[in-house]
């Protein structure tokens, strides 16, 4: 199994030249240039990242990352803890949100038990558990140091895993009760935010929930001394420790799998955007490997993608999670590949294209 250290010192950008031959392709295609906007942007990136312009990509999965949260001592969430176990069970059953739109993407999902609060077996779960949740981070650091090395190997070992199984497209899902509010500590501590700008309802608080969800948020980030003044020059993995979770430090580590082995990662909402911003803060070349899908409804979700660079394509007012934008991505990342590889140049179609004019200049 490769090494967290192995992988952030081995991930190279996205190839330049590729993506350089992607455009004039794209150019030359029988078309007003630039017509297919965010489609030609993703064929390019494609290009970038596997190196070839055509690319086979109907084996893909999403990776849903399962896990329990000790700030839920302080009752930041309206939901029973108990939620996390059944519904990481009703996600190999292909009851809930991400398995039937992963169904109907013709995707895969591979669910992982990376630190649930409980004793749990299910035919297809793959058990990775750290510990059973984490510690409360209102009290005190949520885990080790040694801890969240282990759960970003583990999600770089799923995608080794996927890769040798000839996954080309992979996704980020997740599942854990309060894992909205481990993230939005992540993102305030990475950004300097304020937890009104940071923190929203999450499954559905009243407003007293919601009040006291940013003041715990804001006191967990305060007693683990947290220098949200200069989040720049933190430590990812002290923050990831301290105020993080099993999920968000196990996807973390599935962003920089993906990258080192270059294979495309869709980022699905607010929890995956802060493991994804806790990806980029280890290694920032990951986002070259790196799709944005939906706009999340979610409080923090826009701070995390504008740190990371990065424009979500689709906006349909979701805040589900659990990987549910990744399929449907899947669907728009194969169309920006089919339009590269598959639409005719300007000379195969037999058209003169001296008349054109560039419309993105």
């Amino acid at each position: 199994m490769k090494t967290l250290s192995q992988v952030l010192h081995s991930i190279k950008p996205a190839y330049k030249n590729k993506m350089e031959e992607a455009q004039k392709r794209l150019d030359d295609l029988a078309k007003p240039i630039g017509s297919l906007g965010r489609l030609e942007e993703i064929a390019v990136k494609l290009a970038g990242i596997t190196g070839a312009l055509n690319n086979d990509l109907q084996k893909k999965c999403t990776v849903v990352m399962a896990a329990d949260n000790g700030i839920y001592e302080e009752g930041v969430s309206a939901c029973p803890q108990s939620i996390t176990t059944a519904q990481t069970i009703n996600f190999l059953k292909g009851l809930t949100g991400i398995s039937v739109l992963s169904k109907h993407a013709g995707a895969d999902i591979r669910v992982v038990d990376i630190g649930i609060n409980n004793d749990i077996e299910y035919p297809g779960l793959i058990s990775r558990k750290i510990r059973k949740g984490t510690s409360n981070m209102a009290k005190g650091a949520a885990m080790s140091r040694e801890e969240a090395v282990r759960a970003l190997e583990t999600g770089i070992e799923i995608v080794g895993q996927l890769y040798e199984e000839g996954y080309k497209l992979l996704g980020t899902g997740e599942m854990g009760i309060c894992n909205t509010s481990t993230s939005s500590a992540v993102v305030m501590s990475f950004t300097g935010c304020s937890a009104k700008e940071a923190v929203g309802k999450g499954a559905g608080l009243t407003e007293e929930g919601f009040e006291n969800k940013k003041r715990v948020i804001s006191k967990a980030i305060s007693i683990n001394n947290i220098d949200t003044n200069n989040p720049h020059n933190n430590d990812p993995l002290d923050v990831v420790s301290k105020v993080g979770g099993f999920d968000i430090a196990g996807l973390a580590g599935c962003f920089l799998g993906a990258a080192y082995y270059r294979l495309p990662i869709v980022i699905d909402g607010f929890i995956s955007s802060a493991a994804a911003l806790l990806a980029y803060k280890l290694n920032p070349l990951v986002t070259d490997f790196m799709i944005p899908s939906h706009c999340s409804e979610e409080a923090g979700y826009k701070l995390a993608i504008k740190e990371l660079g990065l424009e979500p394509v689709l906006n349909l007012n979701m805040r589900l999670g659990e990987g549910t934008g990744c399929p449907l991505m899947f669907n728009i990342i194969e169309a920006a590949q089919a339009v590269i590889s598959n639409m005719a140049t300007f000379d195969e179609a037999s058209i003169v294209n001296d008349f054109l004019i560039d419309i993105r200049k």
